[in-house]
């Protein structure tokens, strides 16, 4: 089970959740385009928030093995060009599209135990916990929903989970169980939520749990070697 509370409140009249930031621009041509050419058909706040939610899950395959912690990397705008994205892209991304066609989103960041995490993920971090992972909160029907689109079906498939989707009135946060009902992901802290990304404590967080990592100077970290 989540260790999340509901957060369900009234929108600030003040918000700055629709917002373009360094990190979510959403008023970038690029972004703007994306967005309205995954929600054409769309009626409703909802409609169109279900279709960027599989538009960003699926488009980008998971890949937590190739980690450019660069500040300019971590751009919308910029992570539209890549084809694979791990977790805190994929939240950025998500949220960024949601405001450019007018939907208030935020980001949220927590810890995660994977209780079948890739054994070879797991001796490189020599944990199951990871830490800082992004997730991407809507402000819909008058509540803050969590959505999680860090999943592709195919990533899913071969793990032997179910596709986390998103119904339009409930929080898609993780698989909690695995197809054969075992423990899948386990939330074990929370960061808080955001209206931008919140870059120095999510760098220092991640240096501060995996110490045996180098980082490069360059801020790119490649373990798929």
């Amino acid at each position: 089970m989540s260790h999340w509370a509901p957060v369900d409140k009234p929108l600030p009249m003040n918000s700055n959740y629709l917002d373009p930031t360094y990190f979510i621009d959403c008023k970038h041509p690029d972004v703007l385009e994306y967005a309205r050419t995954r929600t054409e058909g769309g009626t409703t706040d909802t409609e169109k928030t279900r279709a960027l939610f599989h538009a960003v899950r699926d488009g980008f395959f998971y890949d937590p093995y190739y980690l450019d912690f660069r500040r300019e990397a971590l751009v919308a705008s910029t992570i539209l060009k890549k084809r694979t994205a791990y977790c805190i892209e994929k939240a950025v991304l998500l949220c960024a599209v949601l405001r450019a066609v007018e939907i208030p989103a935020r980001l949220n960041f927590g810890n995660v135990k994977n209780h079948i995490a890739v054994d070879r993920l797991t001796e490189i971090l020599k944990t199951n916990v990871l830490v800082f992972h992004g997730c991407t909160e809507v402000f819909l029907n008058g509540k803050w929903i969590k959505i999680t689109p860090a999943f592709n079906k195919g990533l899913c498939k071969k793990l032997g989970v179910p596709v986390l989707d998103f119904d339009g009135e409930n929080d898609a946060v993780f698989q909690q169980y695995s197809d054969d009902g075992s423990v899948f992901m386990e939330y074990v802290h929370d960061y808080g939520s955001f209206a931008d990304m919140p870059y120095d404590l999510g760098f220092s967080e991640i240096q501060r749990h995996y110490p045996h990592i180098a980082i490069p100077e360059n801020r790119i970290l490649d373990l798929t070697e």
